[in-house]
């Protein structure tokens, strides 16, 4: 047998390490990677494993490429002759399962009647270990008979994926080019390693490794299995910058999207992890700035990641160039549009001669440019910039160019994508109809309607494309639509409130006319609700709107004693409203509306009930509860007519950043029914964008009530004021009340008349021993300015929205419901229990036992034989007691805080912290206060 030495020891290696090593030749040449990088690429030797382990008997793999094709490939013989073999007579295959023999010698350049040498036989052993189908191959020579003997490559039974966590089999699977039922490849094993690690460096971890494995099964089969060992995503732990001289390292880090890690808003934090693409956009952000600054010819010289010798961190360095300051020169327009004045549109140019350079501003200048140009039907007017940069005095002349174009009118609207909302619900919003003059302020106050609807995806911007001629354009709305349903159950925990318990459904799409139907319910310690509701935007498809709603509320009023919460009176609302809009221009809307509500208004007539006054009836007794929750009781039908005028600006109706709304309300109530008043209202809100993230707001409310037949308004009529409208206050906390204080203390000991009683005493800590009674008042005013603070990318993930706030305010206006009232009770008050016949009771006690017994009014009955007849008569007590009233006045009450809005995983919360500034006698303060679970 004549064969090459070489490749006879390649063989015996080969079998060697196939029985020793499984995939280890192909994890070896799978994390093969490319140097540290330059710029934003990671470096690729992150992801270089140690060596496979030897595997069980089980998984031992069999015809490894990695540890044959080495073997396979012997080096070149040295330059000497060639040794010259007998000539080919016959070529056999031996070991070919799958493959036909034909096959196998399609590969090779052996042919019959040719010379046999070794370099023939070692070209024909690289050309079959290149098909990859073979995992060994041997050529043997005996007298002319060539004998090819080979082992066929596994087929590939199943795919195993083990230790992966992060990424999900679904996600990896897809990428793997080595299927079931294929013929294993070293290659594709390979090029499936360097897949799945590319897939872990896009979620940052890039101390990720895989270590491929095959399992022998029989029948020449294998399993595949992918051993993945995720790691730790590398964070950035430091960022350098080089070259910076006009700013510090802190304040151009802080202009960056990535962060470095550390801090405990950067737990949760995207933005930590490394990524190339973020740090590619980091250098733009610099360029951004810089730009803004003046500095025209800044650039980034470098940029590089470094990863840290344990694979955990990167330290990027950026190395800048930030070039010399400039300032604008002479700044011009020229425009070729015959409606523009080129002198007028210059002098009304933001920035001037002199003012330091700002890539920034002429960018924004262009814009407004392009969209004066559109208001006046331009579609399609080019704007451009030419610079004149002066390198000697540092100035950058500045000429906008208005190329001339065409005036431009609406061809056509389309409206696609929509399969479930009307054509009718789309076009009626926008501003523009065919054969309008195209105005571009008008297309993007159609673009803001319909994404008001709130029907289709955010990323919604009516499309303009050019028209059967150039004087023409064509506009298209290509929505889609979102589901409009909503289904709400939910829970939460108020300092008002106490549990909250609220469910609601609402279609607001209904059938895809746009109409709005809804049922919700609510409950809580306190107030209890259910509402349905229905409204119809286009009536008749005219440009009127419509709603109604039919609703029962359940109030509990309340007031404290020794800081407990106890109800007063109890107030049931049974009502509708019927309300119709009309728009008066694009941004004014009036709003008519009729409400017609029957009001309950009781009191625990056990608490609050005697029959002191009228024997046998019991009634109200104001010693009890006092003569304005008497007055309060019964039951009303309120018929009330109103009309209100909206004027909103808001970008954003659930969280503006700009833009103005404001509003004024009249109601009138008697048309009928028993109650008979005339209220006003106004409030009006102002959202201004300090620029990064700060936004201001200032809010300002007001009211008034008036009786139309000289009665005093009800008490389930008048305003209130205090938590949480009013920061630092308790509920209804500001404003008219009555206080009575007791002339004993928690023990039950008299105190003397002067301790604490005086009409203008201030608060102490016997004001928990207080029975403290809001009222309300006919009048009321509150203003409000909050500065929203913006914070790092991790607390912005997490919902946290900061804010500081000043509010001012108060409600007054009421007649004192103490003037002429006894209010001074110094000594023990009796309330006797009558009976029918409006005569005390006393309790009679005899041998068998004690009944109750009649007097003759007040004195007590003469007792039976051998019986006691108690002196003091049956009923309850009231200890010696002062009222005031306190709080009537229009002074504001001044208070300022630091609230914290944090959109959580089960609710909004908000929490207050609160410091009175101004306060008046009477007011009660509550530094703190949250809510969660439940819309604030």
């Amino acid at each position: 047998m004549v064969r090459s030495d070489k490749v006879r020891r390649a063989s015996r290696l080969a079998v060697a390490l196939l029985g020793t090593t499984g995939l280890t030749g192909v994890t070896t040449d799978a994390f093969a990677q490319d140097a540290t990088p330059a710029a934003s690429e990671a470096p690729a030797a992150a992801s270089t494993p140690a060596p496979a382990p030897a595997r069980t008997p089980r998984r031992a793999p069999a015809g490894s490429r990695a540890a044959a094709r080495p073997a396979a490939q012997p080096a070149a013989p040295a330059a000497a002759p060639a040794e010259q073999g007998p000539a080919i007579q016959t070529i056999r295959v031996l070991g070919a399962e799958r493959l036909e023999p034909v096959t196998v010698l399609s590969y090779v350049k052996l042919r019959a009647g040719q010379p046999y040498t070794p370099a023939a036989a070692d070209q024909a052993l690289k050309d079959l270990y290149e098909t990859e189908l073979f995992s060994d191959v041997q050529v043997t020579q005996d007298n002319g008979i060539v004998t090819i003997q080979v082992k066929e490559n596994p087929v590939v039974n199943r795919i195993i994926l083990e230790g992966n966590k992060r990424i999900k089999d679904e996600k990896i699977l897809p990428e793997i080019k080595v299927a079931p039922r294929q013929i294993f490849t070293r290659s594709k094993v390979r090029a499936d390693v360097a897949r799945i690690i590319e897939l872990y460096k896009r979620q940052g971890r890039y101390a990720a490794t895989v270590e491929p494995k095959m399992v022998m099964l029989d029948q020449n089969r294998v399993d595949i299995v992918f051993e993945i060992t995720e790691g730790d995503k590398s964070k950035v732990r430091q960022i350098n910058i080089i070259g910076n001289e006009k700013f510090s390292d802190k304040e151009l880090r802080g202009e960056m999207v990535t962060k470095t890690s550390g801090g405990i808003t950067k737990v949760f934090s995207s933005t930590t992890s490394y990524d190339p693409d973020r740090m590619a956009f980091d250098q733009q952000k610099l360029r951004q700035f810089y730009l803004t600054q003046g500095y025209a010819d800044f650039r980034v010289v470098s940029a590089v990641a470094e990863l840290t010798p344990d694979k955990k961190d990167f330290i990027i360095t950026y190395v800048v160039e930030e070039g010399q300051r400039y300032k604008f020169g002479d700044v011009k327009v020229d425009s070729q549009l015959r409606d523009f004045d080129s002198e007028k549109l210059a002098a009304r140019l933001p920035m001037k001669k002199g003012d330091w350079y700002n890539a920034k501003q002429v960018e924004d200048t262009i814009e407004q440019l392009n969209d004066t140009a559109g208001a006046f039907g331009y579609a399609f007017a080019d704007v451009r910039p030419q610079y004149d940069r002066n390198k000697e005095d540092l100035t950058m002349g500045l000429t906008f160019v208005i190329a001339e174009a065409p005036r431009v009118y609406v061809e056509r609207i389309d409206v696609n994508g929509n399969t479930l909302t009307q054509d009718k619900v789309v076009r009626r919003e926008f501003r523009l109809a065919e054969g309008d003059a195209f105005n571009s302020l008008q297309v993007k106050r159609s673009t803001n309607r319909i994404k008001s609807l709130g029907y289709f995806q955010e990323k919604f911007e009516v499309e303009q494309k050019p028209g059967a001629t150039d004087d023409r354009i064509i506009l298209e709305a290509n929505v889609e639509e979102k589901p409009t349903g909503e289904l709400q159950l939910s829970a939460g925990f108020s300092s008002l409130e106490s549990f909250i318990f609220q469910a609601s459904i609402r279609q607001r799409n209904f059938r895809g006319r746009g109409q709005t139907v809804g049922l919700s319910g609510s409950y809580s310690r306190f107030s209890k609700s259910v509402e349905a509701s229905f409204t119809e935007p286009y009536v008749f498809d005219k440009n009127v709107s419509l709603g109604v709603n039919v609703y029962r509320r359940d109030l509990n009023s309340f007031n404290y004693l020794n800081s407990n919460r106890n109800t007063t009176y109890k107030q049931a609302t049974t009502g509708f409203q019927v309300r119709a809009g009309v728009p008066l221009t694009e941004y004014l809307t009036a709003v008519a509306s009729y409400t017609l509500n029957y009001d309950d208004v009781s009191l625990d007539q056990n608490q609050f009930y005697s029959d002191r006054l009228t024997p046998p009836t019991r009634s109200c007794d104001p010693l009890l509860a006092g003569r304005y929750l008497c007055d309060a009781i019964g039951k009303r039908l309120s018929s009330i007519a109103g009309l209100s005028l909206i004027y909103d600006t808001l970008d954003n109706r659930v969280r503006p950043t700009r833009g103005i709304t404001a509003a004024i309300n009249g109601d009138v109530a008697g048309l009928g029914g028993d109650v008979k008043y005339v209220r006003l209202r106004a409030n009006a809100s102002r959202f201004q964008n300090l620029g990064k993230g700060f936004i201001f707001s200032l809010s300002g409310e007001g009211g008034a009530i008036k009786s139309l037949n000289n009665d005093q308004i009800r008490l389930v009529d008048r305003f209130y004021l205090g938590e949480p409208q009013i920061g630092g206050f308790d509920i209804r906390g500001v404003g008219p009340r009555v206080l009575r204080k007791p002339y004993v203390d928690k023990d039950g000991n008299l105190l003397t008349r002067n301790v604490n009683l005086a009409a203008g005493d201030t608060l102490s800590a016997r004001r928990r021993e207080w029975t403290d009674d809001a009222l309300g008042g006919r009048y009321y005013y509150l203003f409000k300015a909050e500065v929203e603070i913006p914070l790092g990318s991790g607390a912005r993930e997490l919902g946290l929205r900061p804010s500081i706030f000043v509010n001012a305010g108060s409600v007054w206006g009421i007649r004192n419901p103490l003037e002429g009232q006894r209010t001074d009770f110094t000594s023990v008050i009796p309330i006797p229990t009558l009976d029918q016949n409006g005569n005390q009771q006393f309790t009679q006690t005899c041998p068998t036992g004690s009944t109750v017994v009649s007097g003759t009014g007040t004195t007590a009955p003469a007792p039976a034989a051998g019986c006691t007849v108690s002196s003091t008569p049956i009923g309850q007590t009231i200890n010696p007691f002062r009222e005031v009233f306190l709080g009537d006045t229009w002074k504001p009450r001044v208070s300022v805080g630091i609230g914290v809005n944090w959109n959580s995983p089960f609710g909004p919360f908000r929490i207050n912290f609160s410091k009175v500034l101004v306060k008046q006698d009477g007011d009660d303060t509550k530094p703190f206060n949250f809510n969660v679970g439940t819309q604030f």
